[in-house]
């Protein structure tokens, strides 16, 4: 090696020893050690001229002082560094130039055109068919996570490793191809199997944790009953909301009818010549008081005495998850009864059981109400609509 070479070596080392920021664990003096490494391992096995090889090893030894000032444009500030150190080592512009163009033909996404370019890119990349490929790519996930870039899990990043292995990069050189891209793909291969058994490993183990649950609920009848109870509860409740809002569209609509007919029909009825509206309009108005009266019964709560007795609660014949049977207990008295059911599962399901039947039978009696006044309203309707008919065509007959 040459002296400029040995004073390059020295200063990077010494730049990447001290001014590195320690969360640079994959581009650090240990990766630029083995990128030249594999600089000469390339160099040494094709023709290149003693100032050709010169310009590749420097650049191999600047291409990433840059973090030591900006990991964002790293290449940039590289060949700051480097072009500094050799103006001030009185090298050559010439040299300078091929130098700047081999440090940023290390970018991810620059293509490289010459030969000393294509050495170092291959040289830059390596690691991807060396033995210590895995090391090399876990110190790399870790840095980016320490440098708040992106925070891969170890799945994550070996499919973006695969993906990008086998996607993306590619080698320049008949060596590195040679060489190099054979182990780069036994450590695709290495992955790729790895992931499938990482796959496997959660299958068996959502699959293990499946039956598991399926077992607990077997084994629980518990739940099952419990869910039985909270499912059909909720149905009754939603169809007793239903019947209610039925009976209010009912009374809402008969309530209109009724406002119309006593501020246009009945004001007519003085008028001599109106008398043929009378029948009719009573007719209308009986049916739609008849609707009005069903729907408020079909909607109107029942409640009972709100009473239990220590002998009720003794001989498990009240119900207390209904208000209509506490709500004039004190409290004590009802945290008391509440505490003997609780501790009773048998008096707690029979409670449940006597809730849902008494609750089937509010809303059998709402149906019933709701259906019979459904057909009255129809009814109604139907003759009060006929008796007006009959009337106009029995007065025009008369004159």
């Amino acid at each position: 090696m040459s002296k400029l070479i040995d004073a390059a070596s020295a200063y990077v080392t010494g730049l990447l020893t001290e001014d590195l920021p320690t969360n640079c664990l994959y581009h650090n003096i240990t990766h630029t050690k083995r990128v030249f490494k594999s600089t000469k391992e390339i160099v040494e096995h094709i023709e290149l001229s003693p100032e050709d090889s010169e310009i590749v090893f420097l650049a191999t030894l600047f291409h990433d002082t840059g973090y030591c000032a900006d990991r964002e444009n790293h290449e940039e500030r590289s060949v700051e560094i480097a072009t500094k150190f050799l103006q001030e080592a009185n090298v050559d512009a010439a040299v300078i130039e091929k130098v700047k163009a081999c440090i940023l033909a290390t970018k991810m996404e620059a293509i490289p055109e010459t030969l000393l370019e294509k050495i170092i890119r291959d040289a830059d990349a390596s690691h991807f068919g060396k033995d210590y490929f895995q090391e090399a790519s876990e110190f790399l996930r870790l840095e980016l996570q320490l440098q708040n870039i992106k925070n891969y899990s170890k799945q994550e990043w070996m499919k973006e490793n695969i993906s990008m292995l086998q996607n993306v990069h590619s080698y320049y050189t008949d060596y590195a191809k040679e060489n190099w891209e054979p182990i780069k793909q036994k450590n695709i291969q290495a992955m790729i199997e790895a992931q499938n058994q990482a796959k496997k490993i959660k299958a068996s183990k959502k699959e293990k944790e499946a039956l598991a649950k399926a077992k607990a609920k077997k084994d629980d009848p518990e739940k099952a009953i419990q869910s039985v109870f909270r499912v059909t509860l909720k149905n009754h409740i939603k169809l007793s909301d239903i019947a209610d809002t039925k009976a209010n569209i009912l009374l809402s609509v008969n309530a209109i009818i009724i406002s119309i007919a006593l501020s246009n029909l009945i004001p007519k009825l003085d008028n001599p010549s109106n008398q043929y509206l009378i029948w009719p309009t009573i007719v209308f108005i009986v049916f739609t008081v008849i609707t009005i009266v069903l729907s408020v019964l079909a909607t109107r709560p029942n409640v009972t005495s709100g009473k239990f007795t220590k002998q009720d609660v003794d001989e498990r014949k009240v119900n207390l998850l209904f208000f209509g049977n506490f709500h004039k207990m004190s409290l004590q008295e009802f945290e008391w009864a509440m505490n003997e059911m609780l501790g009773d599962k048998d008096y707690m399901y029979s409670s449940l059981t006597k809730d849902l039947y008494f609750l089937g039978l509010v809303l059998n009696r709402k149906y019933k109400l709701l259906r019979i006044t459904y057909n009255i309203f129809v009814v109604g309707i139907v003759i009060s609509v006929a008796s007006f008919a009959i009337s106009l065509w029995i007065t025009e007959t008369a004159h």
